[in-house]
């Protein structure tokens, strides 16, 4: 018998397909920067420094981890794309860069095109939401080295910040307060520790009780942006500092921005953790050191600021609708 790729796992067909189908949902995030169309082998993008007087382009690249597994098991993808492109965005918002463009990689084990469509609708809805292009990506079919439902998923994003307004943490002093706000959940970042407590143990598709939906679906809780909260409160006071929390927790990932003479004290005890991870702590018996290392415990992100702005702030906070909680200062 004749050896083909498509003997071989791939499918050059379904390949086509998916091109096909997620065409559309990639041009609905274009604007008039956007010169090029789905297909090529570049994206481009006209850059306009006109608003700049010395721009920086600002970039990042991330995954979502083990949250995949979940959303495998649950069989909904149309979330976990949004995940990757907020969690992006988060990443340089708190330097103070806007999006610009958000490029993605997509890994199969056998490539099914309504499951790759279900995630770049994903990427293409939080890209709309975050005013940014999907300008690009890779889809590749790997049976070998995934099995035949897991895939894989990454994004790489650009943005732009005047160098004057970049935020570093350069300014923080002794005695800024951390201003923290609430997460939506787990966002994407301690699924193997989290997996390894529901293992044979708790049922995805069961609703537990503290919960309004099944557990499955609390564990796909969209990873919130918070670039409108951001471009909001930037505007309104000046920050010293902002921390995405991600993979690290609270105090991993505040401390990143915090300069190497200071430190931080977070008052563990200042906000009321979501039910998801008091709920987590209890099955899996899991110290609260631990928690505190692995998981945001529900605060999404942290401002660093001045104790003579802090009422300036909190005024501009709750104008956003958004709820800030004082959790610890700089020591």
């Amino acid at each position: 018998m004749n050896k083909t790729y498509k003997s071989s796992g791939v499918s050059l067909r379904a390949g086509e397909i998916t091109v096909k189908n997620i065409k559309k949902y990639a041009k609905s995030t274009f604007n008039n920067n956007v010169l090029s169309d789905i297909g090529l082998f570049g994206g481009f993008y006209k850059l306009d420094i006109s608003k700049f007087k010395s721009p920086v382009l600002v970039s990042s690249v991330d995954g979502v981890g083990t949250k995949l597994k979940i959303a495998i098991e649950m069989n909904i993808h149309n979330t976990i794309g949004q995940d990757l492109v907020n969690h992006c965005v988060n990443d340089i918002a708190v330097c103070g860069a806007k999006p610009l463009f958000f490029l993605d990689y997509l890994a199969f084990g056998k490539l099914r095109p309504s499951v790759a469509t279900d995630i770049v609708k994903g990427f293409a809805k939080a890209c709309k939401e975050n005013s940014c292009a999907l300008i690009g990506g890779e889809t590749a079919e790997m049976p070998g080295l995934y099995s035949v439902n897991e895939y894989d998923l990454s994004g790489t994003i650009v943005g732009v910040v005047d160098k004057s307004k970049i935020i570093n943490g350069s300014k923080i002093k002794k005695g800024d307060l951390l201003i923290g706000f609430p997460s939506n959940g787990i966002h994407t970042n301690g699924y193997s520790l989290l997996r390894s407590i529901i293992q044979n143990k708790l049922d995805l598709s069961k609703k537990y009780k503290g919960f309004r939906n099944t557990l499955g679906k609390e564990l796909l809780r969209v990873h919130k942006s918070y670039l409108n909260l951001i471009a909001s409160l930037t505007k309104a006071v000046d920050i010293n500092g902002m921390a995405h929390i991600t993979g690290g927790g609270i105090f991993g990932n505040t401390i990143r921005i915090i300069p190497k003479s200071l430190s931080v004290k977070i008052n563990w005890n200042s906000w009321e953790y979501p039910h998801i991870f008091r709920f987590l702590q209890e099955e899996g018996n899991v110290p609260d050191e631990e928690m505190r290392n692995v998981f945001n415990l529900g605060i999404g992100i942290v401002f660093v600021v001045s104790r003579k702005n802090i009422e300036k702030f909190f005024d501009a906070a709750l104008a956003a609708d958004e709820n800030p909680i004082i959790i610890g200062s700089v020591v």
